[in-house]
């Protein structure tokens, strides 16, 4: 029972993470907008981003992780693991990719509109 529980505790967290974070960006944002050039107006820093920098990467990892215990499928949680490894990779470079979008972005604004290449 136990295991029960905590399994749909991180599924609850888990999808709320990922749809509240869906709907704090819109479609556009939650879509790869950023790499297309279609910035917010600002980072969004709500709920649920004030809680973790990536909550739709580690939303998905906990309702995974919920999944396998539920289950009880050893596979689940070592596929688990390595969605949660692969996640930590594409953030060493989402984070930095992200931050420069928006840093030039404000450079650009203080130059009076002018755009920086």
């Amino acid at each position: 029972m136990t295991t029960e529980l905590t399994a749909y505790s991180f599924l609850v967290v888990g999808n709320v993470l990922v749809l509240s974070s869906m709907w704090a960006l819109g479609l556009t944002g939650t879509y790869l907008g950023d790499y297309f050039g279609i910035l917010m107006d600002d980072r969004v820093t709500a709920f649920p981003f004030n809680v973790t920098d990536a909550p739709m990467y580690y939303g998905s990892t906990l309702s995974f992780l919920g999944t396998a215990l539920l289950y009880a499928r050893p596979a689940g949680l070592l596929l688990t693991a390595l969605v949660f490894t692969v996640y930590k990779i594409a953030l060493s470079f989402e984070d930095p990719f992200t931050a420069g979008i928006y840093a030039k972005r404000e450079r650009e604004r203080q130059a009076g509109g002018k755009k920086i290449t």
